[in-house]
């Protein structure tokens, strides 16, 4: 095999390993009567193993990861807030927190804040 060739098979395995690691299992409510979906997704600067002492490493996530956010005709890529305690994810419309597992907190801010009421699938 020559140089290029290895190279190219050494950058497709290092992609499929990134893959494979930057999400995880999906999980799953009914927000208002529709389903909806929670991927998680690393950050494209993953830090772990690299730094021992980050603050708020809560629930495996970092500063940087996001979610994956599928209901109704929406897919919403929310990033990791900095906040202390329970991982919470918002672009500044739309915010998702699992404080409670069986009753996540979705909210969605247009003028005034709705929230919208989720329960186990």
């Amino acid at each position: 095999m020559n140089s290029a060739v290895r190279l190219l098979v050494v950058v497709g395995l290092l992609l499929l390993i990134n893959l494979a690691g930057a999400t995880t299992a999906m999980a799953s409510w009914r927000c208002e009567g529709d389903l909806l979906t929670v991927e998680r997704i690393s950050g494209a600067v993953d830090p772990r193993g690299l730094v021992q002492d980050m603050p708020n490493q809560l629930d495996g996530t970092l500063p940087g990861d996001g979610i994956l956010l599928r209901w109704r005709a929406l897919t919403l890529q929310l990033p990791r807030t900095n906040n202390a305690g329970t991982p919470s994810y918002t672009d500044g419309r739309w915010w998702w927190r699992e404080e409670d597992s069986q009753h996540p907190e979705f909210f969605e801010r247009r003028g005034e804040i709705k929230r919208y009421v989720c329960d186990p699938a």
